[in-house]
């Protein structure tokens, strides 16, 4: 087929109910298209950090800003902020269930490799936010430069146990960085404040990034999520084109001490034009570091996909595989197997 590429990428949730309903189907679909597998970032993860602010409202010296809940299914999205006289370095953060989803999908993915069911060579991907897309979402503006820190190391304690669970060889980590594309876009929180508690946005988003990136051990893959957001299938800024990603992604590269295996990109589903592409030119990613651009949307499947292939190929000046602009966790019941074909159709096995 004209303008195949080789490989895709799953962003990380998946519409299925379970960890095994996701990677069977994904296996059976994608099996030889993936190098990596999630598990759909089921039960409290559907919608990626929300599920953050209970789990930090359940600790002693957090309150929650605002007295009436608001609802998202099982879950509470108000804020969090610190009790009158608490000090941030001085709380005890309860688990933030990251760890504990991990080791429960790991062992459905490692009894699915044994199986016969996922490919021998497959890794299986645990995909988490940046803290800084936990603070600036979830956490009071004030009590931002002194919570961060400490949920930086609650966060690097969970990929602590992740890399204690998982054998190093069969791991694989992804980092997702959404509000930092809010920050250098320029945008505000609801309340009309800079999600940013520091000056300089493009250094501070970047080192922070590339400091998460250097936490994983070399003999464990990472890669790296840019996004621009989510809801209800909708990006909170539309962007450009391609130039503010490539400028973070080279920022990121040059900051981390360890090579990145792979980054993903979004392109939003009314772009197959040269203009949002050509940035693609100035990125400078390593050879080994595999890049994949979010083309794949549920509405206009292979056939919008091979239009937007074709224009990114000529500016990319690197091969690519293919992937969905986000997850697709909170898309349609029954978009899942449709769009695995989708990228079935578009891309060579690797």
């Amino acid at each position: 087929m004209q303008n195949q590429v080789q490989g895709a990428h799953l962003v990380g949730s998946v519409n299925f109910d379970d960890a095994e309903s996701t990677i069977r189907t994904a296996a059976e679909h994608l099996g030889d298209r993936l190098k990596r597998i999630p598990d759909g970032e089921v039960g409290e993860r559907f919608h990626w950090i929300v599920f953050q602010a209970d789990r930090l409202g359940a600790a002693e010296g957090i309150e929650r800003v605002g007295d009436t809940p608001i609802p998202l299914r099982m879950l509470d999205m108000r804020p969090v902020r610190l009790t009158e006289g608490v000090r941030a370095e001085d709380l005890e953060l309860p688990p933030l269930g990251y760890a504990e989803a991990a080791r429960a999908s790991w062992k459905v993915f490692s009894r699915l490799k044994d199986e016969g069911v996922v490919p021998a060579g497959t890794r299986f991907q645990v995909s988490l936010p940046t803290p800084l897309g936990v603070v600036g979402s979830f956490v009071f503006g004030p009590d931002r430069p002194a919570f961060e820190p400490v949920y930086e190391a609650a966060l690097a304690a969970e990929l602590q146990e992740i890399l204690d669970a998982i054998p190093h060889g069969q791991l694989a980590i992804q980092w997702d960085a959404a509000l930092e594309f809010a920050m250098l876009e320029g945008l505000t929180a609801y309340t009309g404040d800079r999600y940013e508690w520091f000056d300089d946005v493009w250094a501070g988003t970047s080192e922070r990034l590339a400091r998460q990136i250097d936490r994983v051990p070399a003999d464990v893959e990472v890669g790296v999520h840019l996004c621009y957001g989510d809801v209800a299938e909708k990006h909170f800024v539309e962007p450009r084109d391609t130039g503010n990603l490539v400028r973070f992604a080279n920022l990121v590269v040059e900051a981390a001490d360890r090579p990145l295996g792979w980054l993903h990109l979004p392109v939003p589903i009314e772009r197959d034009d040269d203009e949002y592409f050509a940035p693609l030119g100035d990125l400078a990613l390593p050879e080994e570091t595999e890049l994949y651009l979010g083309l794949v949307h549920r509405e206009d499947g292979a056939a919008g996909a091979e239009r937007r292939i074709g224009a990114a190929r000529r500016h990319a000046g690197r091969g690519f595989g293919v992937a969905t602009e986000c997850g697709f966790g909170r898309a349609p019941e029954g978009s899942t197997i449709p769009l695995f074909e989708a990228h079935r159709a578009i891309s060579t096995a690797w």
